[in-house]
């Protein structure tokens, strides 16, 4: 099969058409025609090799919607004309002890959609059955995209920690991971606040879930929420005063992230041993997460607020998504 899709081949380079075949399907892949896919942030680092894990030429896109044109020998669970999407991850080694606990996220083999292969920008894209997951019927094939990174991202640590639905949570930015939080956490039954520098996000942040908002350049608002929140999950991919972001979380609480700050983080560890206050992070989840995120959703018609590009503009798209205009999320039209 010969696959259409858009390439950059060089750190930062445009995209342009790039054709290539995908080869004899392996027993246990299945092949997705794409309609849409989403557009993100770790695109963008993947395009400039900011983490030094990109081969040129690269073909973007991980947050892949679609529907199965074909399906390896030993695929059972999946069949051509089913609605599915696929994520970060394409493949796993399914024999690693993350693996045979349910954590395929955290396999260490795990392979990356566009990490050494190609992605979703593109006609079709192929990928290892088991990281496949199908789409609850009546979501939205336009918007479901996102869900596949953004939306499981800020919905894993929900389930990995066991968040009470009485937790009172704030979420740090509300932009593309933002924007999903708040309305994940709101479905969830948390008492939600956002932390927000922008004044015109203030509204929309109510509207999307939030209970609260809180100015986070006020450093009185700060001082001011000393021992409020449970959970802070932060979706920014820069450094913050994490010292004064710490104190505002109560005996136990958690300080999560999930946006891929490059900067060391810098925390006195008295900001976190009297209280027993802690920090952690955490990838995408695990297909099984995936796939519940997606019935949470449908249920609670949790959806992104999303741009759509046809795909023969995408290069108007990452500048779009690179000024930082997207509101919230970028997808591109590729196919139907």
């Amino acid at each position: 099969m010969q696959v259409k899709a858009y390439a950059a081949q060089s750190a930062g380079g445009e995209l342009a058409p790039f054709d290539y075949e995908l080869g004899a399907i392996q027993s246990g892949d299945v092949d997705i025609e794409v309609a849409y896919c989403g557009m993100c942030h770790s695109d963008l680092s993947m395009l400039d090799n900011e983490w030094g894990a990109s081969e040129y030429p690269i073909v973007p896109g991980h947050e892949v919607v679609g529907q199965i044109v074909a399906v390896g020998d030993n695929v059972t669970h999946l069949k051509p004309g089913d609605r599915v999407g696929l994520g970060w991850h394409a493949g796993y080694c399914g024999a690693c002890e993350s693996c045979l606990g349910g954590d395929h996220n955290l396999c260490a083999d795990a392979q990356g959609t566009i990490v050494g292969r190609h992605g979703g920008f593109a006609s079709h894209v192929r990928a290892q059955a088991t990281s496949v997951v199908k789409l609850p019927d009546g979501l939205d094939l336009a918007k479901a995209g996102p869900l596949f990174c953004g939306g499981v991202t800020v919905y894993n640590p929900l389930k990995q920690f066991g968040i009470e639905p009485t937790a009172r949570v704030g979420v740090i930015g509300i932009g593309g991971l933002g924007h999903l939080a708040l309305q994940f956490l709101r479905a969830w039954g948390c008492e939600v606040t956002a932390f927000t520098s922008s004044a015109s996000k203030h509204e929309e942040a109510l509207t999307l879930g939030a209970h609260d908002t809180l100015n986070s350049r006020d450093s009185e608002a700060l001082a001011a929420a000393a021992g409020r929140f449970d959970l802070l999950l932060s979706t920014v991919n820069v450094s913050l005063d994490w010292p004064s972001y710490l104190q505002t979380l109560r005996p136990k609480g958690r300080l999560h992230l999930v946006g891929a700050t490059l900067e060391p983080l810098s925390i006195p560890v008295f900001s976190l041993l009297p209280a027993q206050r802690s920090v952690s992070a955490s990838p995408v989840g695990s297909p099984a997460t995936i796939a519940q995120m997606l019935d949470f959703a449908a249920r609670h018609d949790i959806l992104p607020q999303v741009e759509e590009f046809p795909i023969e503009q995408v290069n108007e798209a990452i500048q779009h998504l690179r000024d930082g205009k997207a509101r919230y999320r970028v997808v591109l039209k590729v196919g139907g």
